[in-house]
């Protein structure tokens, strides 16, 4: 698929293709799908003119034809013409008619592109064009809108940073349930007789020894100091 380019200058009217046959792959065709867009500025008679250029890939000569949503605020050089192989056309458009009530108005061109020997047509290419009231409006703009879209990414990464923090808070907050399970157990085996004790009610297979209860106890002063920290 041939590829439309735009630029606010004018470029040689025929340059040798920067890929060669073999290379001339996808690519070309990613690149002409992209979104292109002439942008002329009311304050800056530079910008009154662009241009559009059309490159051809192949081996084949290509014609085109371009049409408008709105001709009568634009004049094209070349309406319709021909590409050499491996060559590029530049293709002139000039706003002429330049007032407030286009300010934000999308037009349209469109580029028909054919095989010049076979008129079989290889597809077309929409793009956009607009008048804007100044370019330092349009740069404020654009300042403003990365100023919104890094705070936006800033405070996404707040937020994220901030639900975070409550499950690290609620496992500091408290005891989990292993430290408090096991606080019960040292406590009560604490509690339980010694081994030997004939005197206690306690059913005898309850009954710890003195080497139980000091584990019990060592573990019981591990939590305790690890809960103190």
């Amino acid at each position: 698929m041939p590829i439309v380019r735009t630029a606010s200058s004018e470029l040689p009217k025929c340059t040798r293709s920067l890929y060669s046959p073999t290379q001339r792959k996808l690519e070309d065709l990613q690149e002409k799908r992209s979104r292109r867009e002439l942008i002329f500025y009311a304050d800056d008679q530079s910008t009154h003119k662009q241009v559009l250029t059309l490159y051809n890939p192949y081996e084949f000569a290509l014609t085109f034809k371009v049409l408008c949503t709105s001709p009568n605020k634009y004049i094209a050089a070349e309406t319709a013409g021909a590409v050499k192989p491996q060559c590029c056309v530049d293709i002139v458009i000039r706003h002429k008619d330049v007032r407030a009530s286009h300010f934000g108005v999308v037009d349209k061109f469109r580029l028909y592109v054919f095989e010049q020997s076979q008129k079989k047509s290889l597809g077309r290419k929409e793009v956009n064009a607009t008048l804007l009231p100044s370019a330092k409006g349009q740069q404020h703009k654009d300042e403003e809108e990365k100023r919104l879209k890094n705070e936006q990414m800033a405070e996404r990464v707040f937020h994220e940073q901030k639900s975070f923090k409550p499950d690290d808070g609620a496992s500091s907050s408290g005891p989990s349930l292993l430290v408090v399970f096991l606080i019960i157990i040292c406590t009560a085996a604490l509690m339980l007789p010694t081994l030997g004790d004939m005197e206690s009610m306690v059913p005898i297979y309850l009954h710890l020894s003195v080497r139980m209860k000091l584990v019990a106890a060592y573990v019981l002063g591990l939590i305790t100091m690890y809960l103190r920290k």
